[in-house]
């Protein structure tokens, strides 16, 4: 069964896009094609922070993070070459919906004094990232277990071509943006 989400771009966004833009073909219509999530983890805390990481975007995404390790040693940072240092995960299709669902109806709202999302954090080819300070905003994660705050960074992958048709989807997918900014 397909998410409520993609019902919703089928039924109601795509036609306002149509419409608002001019598009001649629903292939011309932008649509999100994949969200990307990151987690970095400093190369100085203990050896269990990166598997803690990965535990919890594991239950935030519901599929399994890959671990990024460091190409090369820089000694400034004590950074060894190998050593993992980040997990990252990309949604598709189903999953994606579920989790932009969740993420704009359970999570952005859980944030303390959100106001809304920047509009300009567009990349300038439609696609769109933002940086959240904690995991514990999702409502999946157990407060109880958490050993260590920890960000991540989540970037909405569109076919947008310009930011003004990315931002024109987003709103209508229901992402809250901030008035203004």
């Amino acid at each position: 069964m397909k998410p409520r989400l993609y019902h919703n771009y089928i039924d109601k966004v795509r036609p306002a896009l149509m419409e608002k833009r001019k598009y001649q073909n629903i292939h011309q219509v932008p649509c999100i094609e994949k969200i990307v999530l990151n987690m970095g983890i400093s190369a100085s805390l203990e050896k269990g922070a990166v598997d803690d990481a990965a535990k919890d975007m594991s239950l935030i995404t519901g599929r399994k993070p890959v671990i990024a390790k460091a190409r090369q040693s820089i000694a400034n940072f004590k950074l060894r070459e190998g050593q993992p240092i980040a997990c990252h995960v990309t949604l598709r299709r189903e999953v994606m919906y579920e989790f932009f669902d969740r993420l704009v109806a359970a999570a952005l709202p859980r944030i303390r004094d959100f106001r809304g999302l920047s509009t300009r954090s567009f990349d300038g080819r439609g696609n769109y990232s933002l940086g959240i300070a904690d995991q514990t905003i999702f409502p999946e994660v157990d407060l109880e277990k958490i050993k260590r705050q920890q960000g991540m960074d989540i970037t909405i992958v569109t076919t947008a071509k310009t930011d003004e048709e990315a931002l024109d989807l987003l709103k209508l997918m229901g992402m809250p943006f901030a008035e203004g900014r």
